[in-house]
């Protein structure tokens, strides 16, 4: 048996608490936005996706860009001068690397060529130093 004190209602212990404090709720939900606001991007980087063969985007020409073609035989040309050794192209590359602003290198290549042909002019690219190596394509027909 307990005691009871006369400022004590009956009502007062059956009651139940009618107000929910909602700041801890509060609190947590925005550490969870500001946590997907940082991690989204990092999340939208990493997703595997394919990409398309053509570019939609047409880009001028620039006259510094450097144009190398490689036809279906695996022959490299600078623009339309034929190349006839990968030192000589590499020679070209890095001379070509040193000047400022550097600048792009465009792949013309035939979509008959072998694969090595093209890695051959990539790989020059990369011992040159050349930063933007981009590939030359058609739009599709419409």
């Amino acid at each position: 048996m307990g005691v009871r004190f006369p400022h004590q209602m009956p009502e007062a212990e059956d009651g139940l608490l009618a107000t929910i404090n909602t700041t801890p709720l509060v609190d947590v939900m925005l550490v969870l936005l500001i946590i997907f606001l940082i991690t989204i991007p990092v999340v939208n980087s990493s997703i595997a996706v394919t990409l398309p063969h053509e570019s939609t985007q047409a880009s001028e020409e620039q006259p510094q860009n450097i144009i190398v073609t490689v036809d279906a035989q695996g022959a490299v040309y600078w623009f339309d001068t034929p190349v006839s050794t990968t030192q000589l192209l590499a020679d070209q590359l890095a001379r070509e690397a040193a000047r400022n602003p550097q600048p792009e290198l465009h792949i013309r290549a035939d979509a008959r060529a072998d694969y090595e042909a093209i890695g051959r002019v990539v790989y020059a690219a990369q011992q040159a130093g050349i930063g933007h190596v981009g590939f030359l394509t058609e739009p599709p027909k419409q």
